[in-house]
């Protein structure tokens, strides 16, 4: 099968980090391993540094916001190291929603930093918060200066609309595609908008922790979603990241 592709995974947050990376870099899976905390981007950076296939992302998850956003200064810093942003946005969860305005300051500002810096790929949180999300994407993050991938997308067929013309990505993950409500707005994506993810280790698969080396699992699910045999899937998947790295 052409190189399959995880596009937002938590590979630090595997309980040996080292060998889970060795082995989706031997599986020549390409993945993109958020980081939740700035504090956790030199130990990402140190981890995948001479890898061919795995590229390490600059977060600042917005579940962390919680009254005191101080990392955001050390995001800043770490910012002209990173190609690669994530896991950034907003969470609009009952737990979370008391901090909306917090979050909306942090994201503002790393969407912000990003535009000044141009050239960067972000992959975004907008659980229950699409619409405030896509509203901040649009007034700070100009589709000249950087890139969207908006990851677990589970918003409306409207919200999905909207994000396709200010030029968004959407990640897929096998959750997504297990829920009949959400596959019925995925199947109305454009197939060159669609990234692959696992989003390991939050996602079970059989009751066992899923992993980049599950991905075509996901793959096989898109493709009947999509109606394309699964080779046909991942080269569309491939395709669209080499789009997106252009």
């Amino acid at each position: 099968m052409t190189s399959l592709v995880d596009f937002h995974c938590h590979l630090d947050l595997f309980p040996d980090p080292e060998a889970i990376i060795s082995q989706v870099e031997g599986a020549r899976i390409r993945a993109l391993t958020m980081t939740t905390t700035p504090r956790a981007w030199p130990h990402n950076r140190e981890l995948t540094k001479d890898k061919t296939y795995i590229r390490p992302a600059l977060g600042y998850h917005p579940e962390l916001i919680k009254g005191d956003s101080s990392e955001l200064q050390l995001w800043e810093k770490y910012l002209p190291e990173a190609k690669y942003i994530g896991e950034v946005g907003l969470d609009g969860r009952p737990e979370a929603r008391r901090f909306l305005a917090e979050q909306k300051e942090v994201f503002s500002h790393i969407l912000h930093s990003c535009a000044r810096e141009g050239k960067r790929i972000l992959s975004i949180h907008s659980t229950f918060a699409v619409t405030e999300a896509l509203n901040l994407i649009e007034e700070h993050l100009p589709p000249a200066r950087g890139k969207t991938i908006l990851h677990w997308f589970t918003g409306t067929s409207k919200e999905a609309i909207r994000a396709i013309d200010l030029g968004c990505y959407f990640s897929i993950n096998s959750a997504m595609l297990s829920s009949t409500k959400n596959c019925a707005m995925l199947a109305e994506l454009p197939t060159n908008r669609i990234i692959t993810e696992t989003d390991s280790p939050f996602i079970l698969l059989n009751g066992q922790t899923q992993s980049p080396l599950n991905i075509e699992v996901t793959v096989k699910k898109l493709s009947n979603l999509i109606h394309r045999e699964p080779e046909a899937t991942a080269q569309i998947v491939h395709e669209n990241l080499i789009a997106l790295l252009s």
